[in-house]
This record gives structure tokens, C-alpha cells and sequence, in this order.
């Protein structure tokens, strides 16, 4: 692992566990040449996927989409960029729990979506009015009238 501090080569691990969430390993790294100290997490890496957009256009999976939008949807909203993260996780790993190596925009934004619902409405109407492209006021009231009758 190259130092991000001198670019030396050699770094070894100090501390090994597994973090948080239990998907990935924290390591504590030292450098052998400036001694300075830090972390890196380790991933397995997932089977690569490709996302079917709406005119059928593929192109490889890319997570800081999925985090963009949300982060958008959040804005100015009571939520932390830890819980923001969660999600995301959350979303991504219901997107690789099915297993399959191309998957619909459209599914990927309805998982967004019902992980929004519970998690802040303003959120998710947000997100809802750009991922469903409301055209008028009233598809917007829709939206509305569907989270206050739950």
C-alpha cells in the first residue's frame, strides 16, 4: 500500500478489524519511511454491474449517482452525511443482493425511493419529482396525497 503522505512504498498494517458495518476490513497502516499513520478499508469487490438506462443505453454501475441524488434530495434537511451514507448502503446492498449483472435505472430508482419513503418524506417527494419528472402540480399532489394516506 503506497503512503499517502510521501508516496513510500512500504507501509505496513498495524491494527486489523473488521469496520462498522461488517462489508469491509479497517486497517491501520503505518509508513516505514515517514512513520506516519493511516486508515484504509478493504471491500470485496462485487460482480461488476451494468445499469440499463430508460433509451437502453448501458454503462457501468457507479455509486456517487446513487449518492448525488439522495445528497440532493436531502438537502437542507435534518440529516447527517452519516446517515446519508447508511442509506446508500442500504440501497446498494439491496441492488447486489439480487444478484444480477444488468439492472434497470428504473429498478435502482424505485429502491432510492422505498428507502427514502421511511427515511424523510420531504426527501422522497425530492427525489420522487425529479426521478419521476413531474410534469404539472397536480402529479405532484399525487405524490403527496400517496405519503398522507400511509
Amino acid at each position: 500500500m503506497k503512503c499517502p503522505f510521501c508516496g513510500e512504498e512500504n507501509t505496513r498494517v498495524i491494527d486489523s478489524r473488521p469496520a462498522e458495518d461488517n462489508s469491509s476490513i479497517r486497517r491501520r497502516r503505518q509508513c516505514d519511511a515517514c512513520m506516519k499513520r493511516f486508515t484504509t478499508y478493504e471491500k470485496v469487490e462485487a460482480i461488476p454491474l451494468v445499469v440499463i438506462k430508460k433509451d437502453m443505453i448501458r454503462e457501468s454501475y457507479d455509486r456517487s449517482k446513487i449518492e448525488s441524488g439522495i445528497f440532493r434530495s436531502c438537502h437542507k434537511r435534518p440529516i447527517s452525511v452519516e446517515q446519508i451514507n447508511n442509506l446508500v448502503e442500504e440501497v446498494e446492498n439491496v441492488i447486489f443482493s439480487l444478484e444480477e449483472k444488468e439492472i434497470p435505472s428504473s429498478k435502482i430508482g424505485e429502491i432510492v425511493m422505498d428507502k427514502l419513503k421511511g427515511f424523510d418524506q420531504v426527501a422522497y417527494v425530492r427525489f420522487a419529482s425529479v426521478y419521476r419528472e413531474f410534469k404539472d402540480v397536480n402529479t405532484f399532489m399525487d405524490e403527496i396525497k400517496k405519503i398522507l394516506d400511509n
